[in-house]
């Protein structure tokens, strides 16, 4: 059964809102790397509405490396509740709030490789109580950033078993967890 990973950018006071302003200085070869060789290992994106708006607004013009055009060219899953414009980043297929556990069930039991969610929020809490999120991945970066959008809120409640932590030069750490049912 293919693994569903939320890999997710943190502040070290555990916020994820706008990334593009505090983690660009931090990208070095290595934590790419990392990155690369996970997004290769998927072959779908799980996202929600907002998420998938914000990126289908830059990914479609990144291209010509290894990674972007990778990301770009694999199935995007949109979780919404009202219509969503997917021909600007595709291939994309909505899945309708209402029947995400079972869409994503039957998404887990095909053959494939894994499925990344890029972000944390309701989507990840929702598969998470549902037991279908395999793992969190938290890269958290060396920023206090004061305020903003929490990386887990009240109704993320769960527990959660030690998997692995990578450390790179840069100060990043991305921790690795599993929820324990």
């Amino acid at each position: 059964m293919r693994k569903i990973i939320a890999s997710t950018y943190a502040t070290l006071d555990g916020y994820i809102d706008n990334p593009h302003e505090w983690t660009f200085q931090y990208s070095d070869e290595r934590s790419q790397q990392y990155a690369f060789t996970m997004t290769l290992k998927a072959d779908s994106l799980l996202l929600g509405r907002v998420t998938y708006e914000g990126m289908a607004q830059a990914w479609p013009s990144m291209g010509g490396n290894p990674y972007a055009d990778h990301v770009n060219s694999i199935a995007k899953y949109v979780v919404a509740n009202g219509p969503v414009d997917t021909a600007a980043w595709g291939p994309a297929t909505v899945i309708a709030g209402d029947d995400l556990v079972a869409e994503v069930t039957q998404l887990k039991e095909r053959a494939g490789g894994d499925i990344l969610i890029w972000g944390t929020g309701r989507l990840t809490d929702a598969l998470a109580a549902a037991g279908l999120l395999d793992e969190y991945r938290v890269w958290i970066y060396p920023v206090i950033k004061g305020n903003g959008e929490p990386l887990f809120r009240p109704e993320s409640t769960t527990a959660l078993e030690f998997v692995d932590c990578t450390t790179f030069d840069n100060g990043v750490v991305v921790v690795t967890y599993r929820p324990v049912s």
